[in-house]
């Protein structure tokens, strides 16, 4: 059980940074918004991602830097598409949370967004695939259980942020704190993005 623990404290440091799908995934908690959906994909891709690592996924990504350059200008277009979207709602959009209210987002629009935060974020590949992936090495031959230790801080994380954000929805329900959020998303999404270029 040492071995799962490793993995799964582990996992979970590298995932509890506020970044570019924990924004998105709280956002969509407090909304209300397909939560289970977007939870489960963001989970489910960790899980891929850090199977392949402990898999040996992680030295072919290391020796093809065509697909790091194309995932890290990709995520960053992406990234700085969506800040400038969260920006002009913070400014000019005066929105409050209203929980009666349904929304108007489909789930496979949501689980579009969700996707592409995760797979089009080069820190994923580096955290899970390659990370994750060369440290499962040290805890042979039970590098599988060291995996699904990792996996399981996925799925606690996400769906902990995902149905945790609701308690912050009755604050949410003033339009000021909503542009906060939105700024706040904005500045996460700017920086993440401007990472990955230089």
């Amino acid at each position: 059980m040492s071995v799962f623990f490793s993995g799964f404290s582990l996992s979970l440091s590298l995932i509890l940074a506020i970044g570019s799908q924990n924004a998105f995934v709280l956002k969509q908690g407090i909304r209300k918004q397909h939560v289970f959906a977007v939870c489960a994909v963001c989970a489910i891709s960790d899980a891929l991602l850090i199977a392949l690592g402990v898999a040996g996924f992680g030295a072919m990504v290391t020796q093809f830097q065509e697909l790091e350059r194309f995932a890290r200008y990709g995520g960053a277009i992406f990234l700085s598409i969506y800040s400038l979207l969260s920006f002009k709602s913070a400014f000019t959009v005066s929105h409050a949370l209203d929980s009666t209210v349904k929304s108007n987002r489909s789930v496979c629009n949501a689980i579009a967004m969700c996707l592409a935060f995760t797979w089009l974020n080069p820190h994923v590949y580096l955290d899970t695939v390659i990370l994750l992936g060369s440290i499962s090495t040290q805890y042979q031959p039970n590098e599988l259980m060291f995996a699904v230790g990792a996996m399981t801080a996925s799925f606690v994380f996400f769906f902990s942020l995902g149905y945790g954000s609701r308690f912050l929805a009755p604050f949410f329900e003033s339009p000021k704190a909503w542009k906060v959020l939105e700024f706040f998303v904005g500045i996460v999404m700017a920086s993440i993005a401007i990472s990955l270029v230089f």
